[in-house]
């Protein structure tokens, strides 16, 4: 079985519960293949990035495997606007917000099932410059961390750096510590450019946070809020505290 999310912004949950831990957002538009299914909830494996967690039945629509497939191989088209709408055809409107999917978008239409929306907002479509990376980033400067997020009313620190590699054309995975697996290790700071990501570690050697290096020794991550600090050999270094808050473990480059 397969569906796919026809409201705004829906939480992934860790367990089949409504009190349970929000590990994920999935975003209106975004497809995926249903593991397991009881009367109330499911377990889902998302397209993007494979990453799994429990939604509501009421919170999705299902999908035939042909469209999945469809979806799957189609050109991707993002919604590129901070905060938009659609309209179906007896003029409801539902809220998207930046980085929405937009499912067989053709000439300002898009589609689930027999159902059919008009949007006109600006589309992200392309596999864009990595000066993009930078430029996207600040779209969702001082928007607040929230744990599992990834939309611009809140987003946490490996959501923030996925989605705007997203927006740009280009796919990583969804946690930090995934992420750190992939790319290409860089050996110093004085080689990163803008768009490479930073990642940190806890006391226990795991890589709990990352962010995007910015020009400057300055780096843009989601930590209380999407916020711009310092990066030295230590870590990031909080521009209001004065205080390093997070201790480097490597630089990698994935563009």
């Amino acid at each position: 079985m397969f569906g796919i999310c026809n409201l705004s912004i829906v939480p992934l949950r860790l367990a089949p519960t409504d009190t349970s831990e929000m590990v994920n957002q999935v975003l209106f538009g975004e497809y995926f293949s249903i593991l397991e299914k009881d009367k109330k909830w499911s377990k889902i494996k998302l397209s993007f990035d494979g990453y799994e967690g429990y939604i509501d039945n009421k919170q999705y629509q299902e999908i035939s495997e042909e469209d999945y497939q469809l979806l799957s191989e189609n050109k991707k088209h993002y919604a590129g606007e901070l905060i938009d709408f659609i309209t179906d055809n007896t003029n409801n409107l539902t809220t998207i917000p930046l980085g929405a999917h937009l499912p067989f978008f053709k000439n300002n239409s898009l589609h689930i099932n027999n159902h059919t929306y008009v949007y006109e907002g600006r589309v992200r479509d392309a596999i864009l410059s990595k000066t993009s990376i930078i430029e996207t980033a600040y779209l969702f400067l001082n928007v607040p961390y929230l744990w599992g997020g990834k939309s611009p009313f809140g987003i946490d620190c490996s959501g923030f750096t996925q989605t705007v590699y997203k927006l740009c054309g280009y796919s990583i995975l969804r946690d930090a510590k995934e992420q750190a697996t992939q790319g290409e290790v860089l050996s110093f700071i004085e080689e990163s450019e803008p768009g490479d990501l930073a990642f940190f570690d806890n006391e226990d050697g795991v890589i709990t946070h990352v962010g995007i290096i910015m020009n400057d020794y300055n780096i843009i991550h989601a930590h209380g809020k999407v916020r711009i600090d310092k990066l030295d050999h230590s870590g990031i270094y909080n521009v209001d505290t004065h205080q390093h808050t997070h201790k480097l473990r490597v630089i990698k480059r994935f563009i």
